[in-house]
């Protein structure tokens, strides 16, 4: 089982004791002026696309490069004038008008583990190829935002970890609860079976108790409060302070049923269901809108997807020449990804949730412009990319139906309303009522802000 993030109960040693009494009257600027929280219960579901996935085949289509650039697929119009997608995505295209896709982010680390620390902390790390993050990530600095806040659903929720992120010198307390994890997301590996995160029939998780395990619960939780007068000054990876938060959010998501009935797909209505499809993508984006509705905050979920053998061997959407026939690749994922995301976005417009729940779909940075042919096979793939991407987002209570930037006509760069990509988790964390320029205690005791730089995207709020 993932470990729980922290908003069962404070912990004072990550910031000291004057910064953890501002972060309960609430979050400051730089001019110590409190925040208004913008909306006190938005939330964010992140579909990951780690491997990163190609915005010239998907989002920002060249049909006028050459052939060696622009591939095979083509552009469609959508409901929006002037906004144009890939022609795998037809019914996307008649609810432009409830999405922004973003064009001109841009960062500088181009190995996945690296671009992914890059993209979700902000930071560049130090490492390359690094299994967890050396800076926060969205995510966890949202779970250490929400620590005051009792709830009995954990405020951050994932499938599985992701190659590159993790809570860092936050502590495992602000790591993301994750069900039936498997570590080898975190590894590089880019062939792993999808994972669920939505309860399967042989799933072994933490969802439930018996009333016998009541009993043993309360005896267990006992003897751990004798055990908790060992000294913690000595722990500096913080694991000794989260035990107390496990303690605290096990106990409150065991004796209810919140958590356990959001992850059950057996009480949404069998229509809901058929629209979503049975797919691993259509249960996983409806567990996500069910967590957001009970009450999360941040769900991530990777975007992975397992080919046919003979398209691909991987299941990320880093699809090399050597990994995939891209194309094939693109032909088989996206009418799945229309179906979902579609029906993602139809359900939080119906609910009302569009106001407070934001969906995200990208992945650590685009796919280069030109098309390349490693493979034996002469099969066509493309790499990593992070001078361009695209981003797209529906919903959160933001300005929808609309394209922000633009690159040059290969879609190598950006050309217009260039934003690094920090600008993205800005405006994110302005929505969280957090204040970006607040600092925490790194490992080594240096006081590190969320994010050194990268102004909220005006056009979105």
């Amino acid at each position: 089982m993932g470990a729980f993030c922290a908003d069962f109960m404070p912990s004072d040693s990550l910031i000291g004791k004057s910064q953890a009494a501002e972060t309960r009257r609430g979050p400051t600027d730089a001019n110590g002026e409190v925040l208004p929280h913008l909306l006190d219960d938005f939330s964010v579901i992140l579909f990951w696309a780690n491997g990163g996935p190609s915005h010239i085949d998907l989002f920002d289509m060249k049909p006028e490069a050459p052939s060696e650039y622009r591939g095979p697929l083509r552009p469609i119009s959508t409901n929006v004038n002037g906004l144009e997608i890939c022609e795998l995505m037809p019914k996307l295209s008649q609810m432009a008008d409830k999405y922004t896709i973003v064009r001109s982010l841009f960062h500088e680390r181009a190995e996945h583990s690296g671009g992914t620390n890059r993209f979700l902390t902000g930071y560049p790390s130090i490492a390359a190829n690094l299994p967890r993050s050396e800076f926060p990530d969205m995510g966890s600095v949202v779970a250490k935002h929400l620590e005051d806040q009792t709830a009995k659903i954990p405020a951050f929720i994932a499938n599985t970890p992701s190659y590159g992120a993790g809570p860092a010198y936050l502590g495992p307390a602000c790591e993301a609860y994750m069900p039936s994890p498997d570590m080898q997301t975190a590894s590089g590996a880019n062939r792993y079976e999808p994972v669920p995160i939505y309860r399967t029939p042989d799933a072994s998780d933490d969802l439930s108790v018996s009333d016998q395990g009541i009993i043993n619960l309360r005896r267990r939780r006992t003897v751990l409060r004798d055990l908790d007068r060992i000294s913690r000054d000595i722990d500096r990876t913080k694991s000794m302070s989260a035990i107390d938060v496990f303690q605290q959010r096990a106990a409150a998501m065991l004796s209810s049923t919140k958590t356990r009935d959001a992850f059950n797909l057996d009480l949404e209505p069998e229509s809901v269901r058929r629209r979503y499809g049975d797919t691993h993508w259509g249960k996983s984006l409806l567990t996500c809108r069910r967590l957001v509705e009970a009450g999360a905050r941040f769900v991530q979920c990777q975007a992975t997807f397992r080919l046919r053998p003979e398209t691909g061997r991987t299941s990320t959407w880093d699809d090399h020449s050597v990994n995939a026939h891209i194309f094939k690749s693109y032909e088989e994922k996206v009418p799945v990804l229309d179906h979902t995301v579609s029906a993602l976005i139809e359900d939080l417009y119906a609910k009302g949730l569009d106001k407070r729940v934001l969906f995200i779909f990208c992945g650590e940075f685009g796919r280069t412009p030109t098309i390349r042919n490693q493979d034996a096979s002469g099969r066509p793939g493309r790499d990593h990319w992070p001078g361009a991407m695209s981003i797209f987002l529906s919903g959160g209570g933001m300005q929808m139906g609309q394209v922000i930037g633009a690159t040059d006509s290969k879609a190598a760069a950006p050309v217009d309303r260039i934003m690094n990509s920090n600008c993205l988790l800005a405006t994110i964390y302005q929505k969280f009522g957090i204040d970006a320029h607040r600092s925490f205690i790194d490992n080594a005791g240096r006081p590190m802000p969320i994010l050194t730089h990268g102004e909220p995207i005006a056009e979105l709020l």
